[in-house]
């Protein structure tokens, strides 16, 4: 007997390895459906606000805040601040011909706001006298009677010594403070006068020649 399959007709083990692939392909439709509607890894929260998270569900932290240290005001009848006091140093001239002796003072401004007091007596005052790098005469080295005075310095308004102190061209020491003294040099020589006044010093140096 032949076993051969009449043309135009397949054989049953073709139509069971069709029947197969297309099960299998219906298997593969149905859990592509199923995955697309129950989305693994999503979460419920997901599911109801969509891709992006709900603002409200992000929270949120409030900013710290610095508290910011308040500088106390200054109030009238205060010690004054650096940044209150100008000191001058002044000369009554800027040469002296031989024989001449310079007159020293000092002008203290109070360029703040407020009413300030500071001590302005000869015993908070000291003036340094020097040329180049040498110091020649220093107003401390031999004071007498030194005395403490406390100044109210109005705001704007320059205070002024009453006395001048006199120079007598000569240099100082605390060692030379009896007998005569060196007379410094002069024929045109260049000095410098510096003042501070209750610890506050004079911005600038005054020049001035000796002949």
């Amino acid at each position: 007997m032949s076993t051969n399959t009449p043309a135009g007709r397949q054989s049953p083990q073709v139509y069971r390895r069709r029947r197969i692939v297309v099960l299998i392909g219906l298997i593969a439709v149905i859990i592509a459906i199923v995955l697309v509607i129950v989305r693994p890894g999503a979460s419920q929260g997901d599911e109801a606000g969509g891709a992006g998270a709900s603002p409200s569900a992000v929270p949120t932290t409030a900013p710290e805040t610095t508290s910011i240290p308040t500088e106390p005001t200054a109030a009238d009848g205060d010690p004054c601040a650096p940044e209150q006091v100008s000191v001058e140093a002044i000369t009554d001239k800027s040469s002296y011909e031989p024989g001449e002796q310079p007159q020293l003072s000092v002008t203290i401004t109070n360029v703040g706001t407020n009413v300030c007091v500071l001590n302005a007596g000869t015993a908070a005052q000291t003036f340094t006298i020097t040329s180049g790098t040498e110091a020649y005469w220093t107003s401390t080295d031999c004071q007498v009677d030194a005395i403490d005075a406390e100044v109210s310095l109005t705001p704007g308004t320059p205070v002024s010594s009453s006395v001048p102190i006199i120079w007598d061209r000569t240099r100082s020491t605390p060692e030379t403070c009896e007998g005569a003294r060196e007379t410094v040099p002069a024929g045109g020589a260049s000095y410098h006068l510096a003042v501070s006044v209750d610890g506050f010093e004079s911005a600038e140096q005054k020049q001035f020649l000796l002949y």
